[in-house]
């Protein structure tokens, strides 16, 4: 089975799960974060490449107060207990996103954990954290204008390459597979760059629900998906050269 180098997951679906169960959405965050550890597990465990979880987006922080704070504390607590597990699989630990807006405790403990993984060779673990495409997208031009303000380059310099550099991102390949779960079918201002050739695969099943079979259905239906990138197959003999003869001129 041929499996996508990178994988970017948009875990929706924690609230939902709360209420039918009659539960606070704290107690849907907490069980999601326990999948979330199972998953990352399972990816570094398949050879997985690169993983990129949507953790939270700049859109979040309008969410209330109690909620935000609740998941602030949340993943510190997780970097905080799970730092050494990274190291343990191997596991290369970042963050992409605007960090200025978390709480200090919370990027000591991202930079923490980026420090112990960093010499990790397997898994590629990124998590976008207070982060936007479009804002991540708009920064990056931003710098690049500046360079064409200093006379650094020149507008003719300008490209996919260059834009694709300057992103967050780099170096991360642009993911193979998105997920989403809980039935959304939208990229919520989620790797929109980067997403332009990427395969989509949506699931009813919310985030607190998904197991290592539902990233087993992902990836298998990931691998009978024939990737052209606005080509034809090899295999493809519907042009039949002899038609164009008959168009009128």
């Amino acid at each position: 089975m041929t499996l996508p180098k990178h994988i970017a997951i948009i875990m929706d679906g924690n609230g939902r799960w709360a209420q039918l169960k009659r539960r606070p959405r704290t107690y849907g965050h907490i069980k999601g974060t326990r999948v979330a550890k199972k998953i990352i597990t399972a990816c570094s465990r398949k050879g997985i490449k690169n993983l990129t979880l949507y953790a939270f987006s700049t859109e979040n922080w309008f969410r209330p107060q109690t909620e935000v704070s609740f998941l602030m504390k949340l993943l510190r607590r997780y970097l905080k207990r799970e730092t050494e597990n990274l190291v343990k699989e191997n596991i290369r630990f970042s963050v992409i996103g605007d960090l200025t807006r978390v709480p200090g405790d919370v990027y000591q403990a991202i930079e923490q954990a980026r420090e112990a993984t960093a010499q990790c060779t397997g898994l590629n673990l990124v998590f976008a954290l207070s982060y936007g495409s479009r804002q991540e997208i708009t920064l990056a031009v931003r710098e690049i204008a500046e360079r064409v303000a200093k006379g650094e380059i020149s507008a003719d310099d300008i490209d996919e390459a260059m834009i694709s550099t300057s992103l967050s991102t780099y170096p991360t390949p642009d993911p193979d597979l998105i997920v989403r779960t809980s039935g959304e079918q939208r990229l919520s201002n989620f790797l929109m760059w980067q997403a332009a050739y990427s395969e989509f695969y949506f699931t009813e099943v919310l985030w607190p629900n998904f197991t290592e079979s539902h990233l087993d259905e992902a990836l298998s239906a990931f691998s009978v998906r024939q990737r052209r990138y606005g080509k034809v197959s090899v295999n493809d003999n519907s042009i039949d050269k002899n038609n164009l003869e008959k168009l009128p001129n």
